[in-house]
């Protein structure tokens, strides 16, 4: 659908008005056709949990979930995913801290913060695919399920860098909340939704610095 007179903040008119359901939230935004979901997202609405690493697909850290599966958002085109629900870090707790957020701090799996939206997204959008029985390269027995001990978890966040190497606590967290081994309670007053760490109100994640 064209969008009138709407012009982006390039200033250029927009070729579409798309639609995305970002967070549980239904959101009209005009793009070209060039649009990025990760620039549909960041520079169209603001919404600065996914972020820009190496904008080529190859460091992880813009990774969201479309429609219920773990997507590099630098390489989908927004134009191709028009009416597509999208969950961000920032969304994934439905008003509370996601397990594995919780489960970040509680092992201290991040140290400046960059990577870990898309560490988690990632780390949801795999925890999925696991349980749907898919194998990784280092499945040795495709006939039967697999296990998800940590070489698998190793090799399916492979695709998600992090520069200040915190992968032993990112794999410790993983692996806890997977094996439900978690000892967090809810009640437990270091993760609680205004953790100045990682919940949405993050004053390192949403500072211009990292943005």
């Amino acid at each position: 659908m064209t969008s009138g007179n709407t012009r982006t903040d390039t200033g250029h008119r927009p070729d579409l008005d798309i639609v995305l359901h970002v967070d549980g939230v239904e959101r009209r935004v005009p793009i070209d056709v060039r649009t990025t979901v990760l620039d549909a997202l960041r520079d169209r609405l603001g919404i600065t949990s996914p972020k820009k690493g190496c904008d080529l697909g190859q460091c992880g850290a813009c990774t969201v979930l479309i429609d219920g599966r773990r997507t590099l958002s630098c390489l989908a085109l927004a134009a191709s995913h028009d009416g597509a629900e999208i969950v961000t870090a920032a969304g994934l707790g439905d008003g509370e801290m996601h397990p594995l957020q919780a489960q970040f701090i509680e092992d201290d799996a991040f140290q400046c913060g960059y990577c870990t939206p898309g560490q988690i997204c990632s780390a949801v959008g795999m925890l999925d695919e696991f349980a749907d029985g898919a194998p990784s390269h280092v499945t040795a027995d495709l006939e039967q399920a697999p296990e998800l001990d940590d070489d698998e978890i190793r090799e399916r966040m492979s695709g998600n860098l992090c520069r200040c190497a915190a992968y032993p606590n990112i794999v410790s967290a993983i692996r806890t909340v997977a094996t439900g081994d978690s000892r967090i309670g809810a009640g437990d007053s270091r993760i609680g939704a205004g953790d100045s760490r990682i919940g949405v109100g993050d004053s390192r994640l949403d500072t211009e610095e990292t943005r």
